[in-house]
C-alpha cells in the first residue's frame, strides 16, 4: 500500500492508504487524544477525506480507529470553548464529508465510540461492531442536544426507539446488545472485527468503479437527506444550549473518556 498520510509530522493523527485493488483504509490513529475531535484532529481527518474523495481509483474504503477507542467523540477544549462563548456553535462538518465520498465507506468500530464519534462511524454504508467494546450518545450528560447529525443517523442505525433511549438516557450499550436489533451489519468479537470490514471491501472492489459510485449515490441519498434535516435542527438547539450557564459546568462535571470503565 501507498501511504498519503501527512508526511510532515512523523505521528500523524490520520494515515489513507489505497492498495492497487482500490481498497482504501482511513485510519484515526491519535492515541494522545482518543481520536476526539481536537481542531487539529479534525484538520487532518478533513485533508484526508478530501484526499479520498479525489483519489481516482479508490472504489472502497474502510474506516477504522484505534483497537481500544474508535473515537472519543467532542474534545473537552473545544466543548468548553463553546460553553464559553469564545467559539460560535457549530457543527464540525465531518459527517457531511463521509457521507459525500463517492465510494462506499464501511466502518470497522473495534474500540468504544462517545457521542459524535459514534455518529460519524455511523455514517458509513456499512458498519461492523465489537461486541465487547461500549457505544453510548453522551451529548445530553454534558447539557447539550446531539449533534453532527445524529439525531437522523442514529435512528438509522438501531431504529427509531433505541435510539431515543440511548440519546435521552446516555446509557452506554455494549456491542452484544445490538445484535438482532437495528440495522447493523455485523456484531463481532473486536479482534474479527477489522478483518471482516476488509473483507466486505474486497468484495466491492472487484466491482466497476463507475457502477460502484453510482450505486453509491443512490443508496446514500436517504441518510444524506436526513443529516441534512437533522443538522438544521441540531444547529439552533445547541445555540439554546450553549447559552445556558449550566451547560459549561455539566461539561465541566460530566466530560468523561470512551475508556472509562464506568461507562
Amino acid at each position: 500500500m501507498t501511504e498519503t498520510g501527512d508526511q510532515r509530522s512523523s505521528a500523524p493523527r490520520v494515515t489513507l492508504e489505497v492498495d492497487a485493488e482500490g481498497v482504501a483504509e482511513l485510519w484515526m490513529r491519535d492515541e494522545d487524544g482518543n481520536n476526539a475531535f481536537s481542531a487539529a484532529f479534525v484538520q487532518e481527518l478533513r485533508e484526508r477525506l478530501a484526499e479520498l474523495e479525489r483519489h481516482p481509483s479508490a472504489k472502497v474504503c474502510v474506516l477504522r480507529g484505534l483497537p481500544e477507542v474508535f473515537s472519543a467523540g467532542g474534545d473537552r477544549s473545544v466543548l468548553l470553548d463553546l460553553a464559553e462563548g469564545e467559539l460560535e456553535p457549530y457543527d464540525l462538518e465531518l459527517t457531511r464529508s463521509l457521507l459525500e465520498i463517492p465510494v462506499p465507506t464501511i466502518a470497522a468500530i473495534e474500540g468504544h465510540a462517545v457521542g459524535g464519534g459514534l455518529t460519524f462511524g455511523l455514517a458509513c454504508d456499512m458498519v461492523v461492531l465489537a461486541r465487547e467494546s461500549r457505544y453510548g450518545s453522551n451529548f445530553m450528560d454534558l447539557g447539550f442536544t446531539p449533534g453532527m447529525g445524529t439525531t437522523g443517523l442514529l435512528q438509522f442505525a438501531v431504529g427509531e426507539y433505541l435510539a431515543a433511549e440511548m440519546m435521552f438516557g446516555c446509557q452506554y450499550f455494549k456491542g452484544s446488545h445490538f445484535e438482532g436489533r437495528g440495522q447493523i451489519n455485523y456484531v463481532l468479537p473486536r479482534a474479527k472485527v477489522l478483518d471482516r470490514a476488509r473483507k466486505l471491501a474486497a468484495r466491492v472492489a472487484d466491482k466497476p468503479r463507475l457502477a460502484i459510485t453510482l450505486l453509491k449515490r443512490q443508496l446514500a441519498l436517504p441518510r444524506r437527506t436526513a443529516f441534512e434535516q437533522a443538522r438544521t435542527a441540531e444547529s439552533m438547539m445547541h445555540q439554546v444550549c450553549f447559552a445556558a450557564p449550566e451547560t459549561l459546568e455539566r461539561i465541566r462535571e460530566n466530560y468523561i473518556g470512551a475508556t472509562d470503565d464506568d461507562a
